[in-house]
């Protein structure tokens, strides 16, 4: 590990009272320009005794704007010291966990997995769009058919066709038949730029996309792609669980990757990630933002400084060996429910390095579905599974009162069962 180590309590506290002094300070500082302070003093008290002791609250009130990328060009002086823990936060994920290079990326805390999703396509399209000349009719998005909303919806937004890959029932595998076929018909119908977007846990099912499916059949037909990693689920989870992970940005077709901070990470919701290579993001600049110090390259625009300053503080409170054991204790909870679902013939799907498990849904009687806030894959009478996922506030004392309460169910329906 480069950057990401554990700090103690009053080093943690220390860092970030020393950027929040190097950011502008609403309270004293005349600053005439900005269109933004800290919060109302009326309604959120900047002088409450605990916010002493709490450095993230004391960041929200401070009320950073973290508006551009701050991994590339100039940035907005007036929160020069938040922006540098962004940038330290970057550092962890993309070289410490996803084994970029040092200094061959580029990114931002955006305000969620949905954003940064729709941030890598609207950079691939402009890419296309920028370096061959491609006409939006050209370009398509193709991903599996588990992948999540966000990208049907970026589909939508950016007015490209999308693409949507079988999978096999039982495995959630791509159908690599059916990936071959969609490329020839999508190529026959003019298509010849693609971006792909390969999960990391996919949001149903947890199951991890082999990149390598996609490589393989678009270079055999020799088409021109840029590969999309959505680890919004599992980029915290993965590479930890599987040590032998090789999605990552040691591959070179790998180009971008989108986190989620408010899944594993339990930060506060509205913290998503994106990263990319060098040499990508300037795609989106948007020159019109002459105001703007540095370069907006970002969806969002303006977005919370304290968002970055709280990913920081959960990834130096633990450190590298303390996430580690937290993905274990997660994993060990996991094999526990699998344990009893292959006891009791259950059948499901869990991916063995994630800790989501997706049940059949003819084994979940109903009244267990709303006792214990289960997950339909489809809210309505097609639905086909119902997914259970261990996060840090599921222990095993929860998982085995619904194991108990599944056995009873299911006993009495077996002898309340017509004969035949």
């Amino acid at each position: 590990m480069i950057t990401w180590k554990k700090l103690t309590q009053k080093e943690r506290q220390q860092r970030i009272e020393k950027a929040l002094e190097e950011n502008v300070n609403f309270a004293h500082d005349a600053s005439l320009g900005y269109p933004a302070s800290k919060l109302d003093n009326k309604v959120f008290n900047s002088d409450a005794p605990f916010l002493k002791d709490a450095p993230t609250l004391q960041t929200y009130v401070a009320n950073p704007n973290h508006i551009g990328c701050h991994t590339i060009g100039s940035s907005e002086k007036a929160f020069s010291g938040t922006q540098e823990m962004e940038r330290e936060v970057l550092k962890v994920l993309a070289v410490d966990i996803f084994k970029a290079e040092a200094d061959s990326y580029d990114g931002y805390i955006a305000p969620g997995g949905t954003e940064a999703n729709i941030q890598a396509i609207w950079m691939y399209r402009n890419y296309f769009m920028n370096h061959f000349q491609a006409k939006p009719d050209e370009i398509a998005i193709i991903a599996s058919e588990d992948t999540h909303y966000s990208i049907p919806k970026a589909a939508n937004l950016l007015l490209l066709d999308r693409y949507s890959v079988p999978v096999h029932f039982d495995t959630r595998e791509l159908d690599n038949a059916a990936l071959e076929n969609l490329l020839v018909s999508a190529k026959t119908n003019g298509k010849k730029y693609f971006i792909v977007v390969s999960n990391m846990g996919t949001t149903m099912f947890g199951a991890i996309d082999n990149p390598d499916d996609y490589i393989s059949l678009l270079e055999k037909h020799q088409l021109e792609y840029q590969l999309h990693i959505d680890a919004a689920y599992g980029g915290f989870v993965y590479p930890f669980s599987n040590k032998d992970s090789v999605i990552n940005f040691e591959n070179p077709k790998i180009s971008s990757i989108t986190i989620d901070a408010h899944k594993m990470l339990q930060a506060p919701y509205g913290t998503g990630v994106f990263i990319c290579r060098k040499g990508l993001i300037e795609n989106v600049l948007t020159k019109e933002a002459e105001y703007v110090e540095g370069m907006d390259l970002t969806l969002c625009g303006s977005r919370s400084g304290a968002n970055a300053v709280a990913v920081w503080m959960i990834l130096f409170t633990y450190g590298p060996f303390g996430w580690c054991e937290k993905i274990r204790v997660l994993q060990m909870r996991t094999d526990w429910l699998c344990e009893q679902f292959d006891a009791m013939n259950i059948k499901y799907f869990r991916d063995p390095n994630m800790n989501i498990v997706t049940v059949e849904a003819k084994y979940i009687p109903h009244v267990l579905e709303a006792k214990y806030d289960l997950v339909p894959q489809k809210h309505d009478e097609t639905n086909e599974w119902y997914k259970i996922v261990i996060m840090d506030h599921v222990e095993v004392d929860h998982l085995s009162t619904f194991i108990a309460d599944l056995k009873s169910t299911l006993h009495a329906e077996k002898r309340t069962a017509p004969q035949v």
